[in-house]
């Protein structure tokens, strides 16, 4: 099959690799149709991620349809259409039982990482069961791939552990993919503000049609002031860096 591998800072190439096949009875092997990619493959390709090694296939993000799955597994079989999840969770050890599957003590981020990942025409997902998901009949397999990590990642990472509430006023630094789920996720806890932050006018205008109440675009270096001034000198309940190296975090 053909896959993205990577060879070490800066190196990747596409090239013919081993078809994906089943290692351990909770295994699917999953064909890709629709995969992208995450600041966390940028971030290796920058040889920040020392764990990913020489001739690992990069990628953890997909929609696919199941080609082959193990002994045991009992939630999916042979053409389920599925979204891989970014985390695999063996959805049995004390943080899983604790919705804490980043944390999976056999799980977590492999794919792409410790496994061979998502950029390529097949993959095998350990514990399938928990870590693989239905796709609806007739969904949209573009729209979809978001949901693999990208979405959940500006709403479980940012919005919930940012502890959004109504009439908070919210930052958000980036108006990237994370940046703007995180803007789109927000609205369902009725915040009154929500100030969206970027280098690129059109990001910006993008973010204000999805709902942003007030943009402000930061090259001349004074962000800092422009949103004291849009909030009285009172600052913002929640903040949240989406370029790639940032969190949530609320005001105490």
């Amino acid at each position: 099959m053909k896959a993205l591998v990577y060879h070490g800072p800066g190196k990747r190439s596409w090239e013919e690799k081993p078809k994906a096949a089943l290692e351990s009875a909770s295994d699917a092997v999953v064909k890709v149709m629709r995969t992208t990619i995450c600041g966390s493959d940028l971030h290796i390709l920058k040889g920040d991620v020392p764990t990913v090694t020489d001739g690992r296939i990069l990628g953890h993000e997909a929609v696919g349809v199941v080609e082959q799955v193990g002994a045991t597994v009992s939630n999916f079989k042979n053409g389920d259409r599925v979204i891989v999840s970014c985390i695999t969770s063996c959805g049995r050890c004390d943080a899983c039982r604790r919705a804490m599957y980043s944390h999976c003590e056999k799980g977590g981020w492999v794919l792409g990482n410790t496994i061979d990942g998502t950029q390529a025409e097949y993959v095998r997902t350990p514990f399938a069961d928990t870590s693989l998901y239905h796709v609806p009949e007739r969904a949209d397999e573009d729209a979809l791939v978001m949901l693999s990590d990208i979405l959940p990642t500006g709403f479980e990472c940012g919005v919930l552990n940012g502890a959004v509430k109504p009439g908070d006023t919210l930052a958000i630094i980036g108006a990237g993919p994370v940046g703007l789920a995180a803007l789109l996720t927000a609205q369902l806890f009725s915040p009154a503000e929500i100030i969206l932050i970027d280098l690129d006018d059109n990001r910006l205008e993008v973010a204000r049609s999805l709902g942003a109440t007030q943009v402000v675009n930061s090259k001349d270096g004074k962000a800092v002031e422009r949103v004291m001034g849009l909030t009285g000198q009172v600052g913002v309940d929640v903040a949240n860096a989406t370029a790639g190296s940032g969190r949530w975090q609320r005001r105490s």
